[in-house]
């Protein structure tokens, strides 16, 4: 699981760094990368991203 854990970190590390982006340059970088904000590799990205993040959530409530 450690590496699971590590994988959706990253994963989350790069969609806030996108976000960031987003938000002081209004630059989309997944989106200028791929093609586009609804190119299907960029929504493909977009989902990964959410995925881990979804995953990581219940590493909140994890005591390990």
């Amino acid at each position: 699981m450690d590496t699971l854990k590590k994988i959706c970190l990253v994963l989350i590390i790069i969609g806030a760094i996108n976000w960031a982006f987003v938000g002081l340059f209004e630059l989309d970088l997944v989106a200028s990368l791929f093609g586009g904000a609804d190119s299907m590799i960029s929504r493909i990205i977009y989902v990964i991203i959410g995925i881990a993040g979804i995953i990581d959530i219940s590493y909140l409530f994890d005591r390990d």
